[in-house]
């Protein structure tokens, strides 16, 4: 485990630090970072100053069969790791999040799952616009399984989703089931990962865009921490593994759209809509239409419990020019561009 720091972001932007450590975490790759957020999971519990779960059985709007609780046998702090585990168990519990609650009778729904599952935010507690995220984690494995670590709007500004945007850092299926990628040799198992963005208008007018992370066998994601990043500017998100960066997408290549009263749509001006600030989501999945459908399809409902670990998160920002993040990017060759798509 690295050094720790207790810096911590106010909403206004300026920084405080309590001082029991003498330099604060720097980041990985780059110059000009700004440590202003950090969880380092060296606490005995889960710290809701900056986390908050969300607790609901919808199965995440893509057929997912977990429900999200806030117990302490699905997530959990051990070992310096926050700990997520995806449990085997028939659950009830609330239909929807309580910030989904439009009506008493909504608040009201309950559903049964097969599995149990965690997934945290920072909404309100970190949210943040342009930055360098880093989150170091070690994956679970298995048909159906589906961890991932992504932002959302806080605002919601744009439109209901994808008009106002996602952005996935990292996810991953079935991981060391046979892969499905044409280009592997036959019997490899799966170790790719996934950086994308979700953008154009709202469901289901949106669109999407990525690329995947292709780790060699001694190195699958499901074995081996990994270190997962995006450096985000005004004018393009930058993915990296392990600090190689491997991807790009320029925002010529986004766009936004929202629907107005009358069902028609206006397309947003500027860098939207990843011009507006986000918030960090770690979770981890079970079933759902992506994983079902892939490798062996299915869920292996075998081999539980499984978890997911993180053994840190951390924010920074370019110091250089924080209201852009431009001026401390890292770039590297090696990187693909991804192409956009328009509906």
């Amino acid at each position: 485990m690295s050094v720790k720091s207790c810096w911590v972001i106010m909403l206004v932007g300026a920084l405080s630090a309590c001082q029991h450590t003498s330099q604060p975490t720097q980041a990985s790759i780059g110059q000009g970072w700004q440590l202003v957020w950090q969880d380092e999971f060296n606490a005995t519990k889960i710290d809701l100053t900056k986390w908050q779960h969300e607790v609901n059985c919808h199965g995440g709007g893509n057929d997912e069969l977990q429900c999200y609780t806030a117990r302490s046998q699905n997530s959990y702090l051990k070992d310096g790791l926050l700990h997520i585990v995806a449990r085997k168990e028939d659950y009830t519990g609330p239909l929807y999040n309580t910030d989904e609650l439009t009506s008493n009778a909504r608040a009201k729904l309950q559903r049964t799952q097969p599995f149990t599952s965690a997934r945290l935010r920072t909404k309100g507690k970190g949210d943040w616009r342009y930055a360098r995220i880093e989150v170091r984690a070690k994956l679970p494995a298995g048909q159906g399984t589906w961890p991932a670590i992504w932002m959302l709007p806080t605002d919601w500004e744009y439109g209901t989703w994808a008009s106002s945007g996602e952005i996935d850092i990292m996810e991953a299926v079935n991981l060391k089931t046979l892969t499905d990628d044409k280009a592997a040799p036959v019997g490899t198992l799966e170790s790719r990962i996934h950086g994308t963005l979700h953008y154009g208008g709202p469901a289901p007018e949106n669109v999407y865009s990525g690329l995947p992370y292709t780790f060699t066998a001694d190195q699958n994601p499901a074995d081996v921490f990994h270190t997962y990043a995006i450096e985000w500017q005004e004018n393009e998100i930058r993915w990296y593994v392990d600090d190689v960066h491997f991807a790009t997408f320029e925002s010529k290549q986004w766009y936004s759209t929202t629907q107005q009263d009358d069902g028609s749509f206006v397309e947003n001006t500027g860098f939207a809509p990843f011009d507006k600030r986000f918030h960090l989501l770690i979770n981890f999945a079970i079933g759902g239409n992506w994983p079902a459908n892939v490798n062996d399809k299915g869920v292996d409902k075998s081999g539980f419990e499984k978890q997911m670990l993180v053994d840190y998160v951390r924010v920074f920002q370019c110091s250089v020019n924080p209201q852009t993040g431009q001026g401390c990017a890292t770039y590297q060759p090696s990187a693909k561009q991804i192409i956009g798509k328009r509906k």
